[in-house]
C-alpha cells in the first residue's frame, strides 16, 4: 500500500473535513467578537450607577451576534462536503 494510499485512508477516518474545521473556526471568531462588544459599561464611580450598561450594542447587537455564531457552529457541524466525484 502506498503512502497517499494510506494517507487517504487516514483522512476518511475523521468526522468532519477540513472545510467544516474551517467554518466552525470562522464561528468561533463570530462568537468571540460577540462576547468582545458585551464588554464594557462600568461606572466610574462605585457609587453610581451607569447607564451605559444598557447601550444598543450591548443589549441587542451583541446577542444577536452570539446567537448567529452558535448557529453558524451548528451549521459547520451539519454541513455535508462536496463530493470530488459529482458529475456535471
Amino acid at each position: 500500500m502506498a503512502l497517499s494510499e494510506k494517507l487517504k485512508q487516514k483522512n476518511e477516518n475523521f468526522a468532519l473535513k477540513k472545510d467544516n474545521y474551517v467554518f466552525l473556526a470562522i464561528g468561533f471568531v463570530i462568537i468571540i467578537i460577540g462576547f468582545l462588544l458585551m464588554i464594557g459599561g462600568k461606572s466610574e464611580d462605585p457609587k453610581g450607577f451607569s447607564e451605559a450598561i444598557f447601550s444598543f450594542r450591548r443589549i441587542t447587537l451583541a446577542p444577536i451576534i452570539v446567537l448567529f455564531g452558535f448557529s453558524f457552529e451548528i451549521w459547520a457541524i451539519m454541513r455535508k462536503p462536496k463530493s470530488k466525484n459529482q458529475d456535471a
